[in-house]
């Protein structure tokens, strides 16, 4: 993941003492939600193919993509060093952003694969 280059960071004095003023690089954030949305995509299908092939019905499958979501959203802070605030700009990106075009990647690898494997 990229972070914010030398020159974007500034610590400035001021009379109350050290303020830290902290700017991301926008290429770099637009990368990093680029990272993001892939690896939440290409998740999804595998999840949805292993859910297929397992033969998860009904709800067992939903919550087995919660669960492959939630496995996403820590391994991307992970990856990011638990420090979120240097790579994005706020929590929000990391844990709901291709949530939803995810779900419907796999809903749609999960009954395709699930068809091919139970009912044909």
């Amino acid at each position: 993941m990229d972070g914010h280059s030398e020159s974007s960071s500034s610590e400035k004095k001021s009379s109350n003492g050290l303020n830290e003023f902290l700017t991301l690089n926008v290429e770099n954030m637009q990368s990093n939600m680029k990272i993001i949305y892939y690896s939440r995509t290409f998740l999804s299908i595998i999840g949805g193919v292993v859910a297929g092939i397992l033969g998860f019905t009904g709800l067992k499958g939903f919550v087995f993509y919660f669960l492959l979501m939630a496995v996403t959203s820590i391994g991307l802070v992970a990856k990011a060093k638990f420090s979120i605030h240097t790579y994005f700009d706020s929590w929000n990106r990391v844990l709901l952003d291709g949530f939803l075009s995810g779900l419907m990647s796999f809903v749609l690898f999960w009954t395709f694969a699930y068809d091919i494997v139970h009912i044909f």
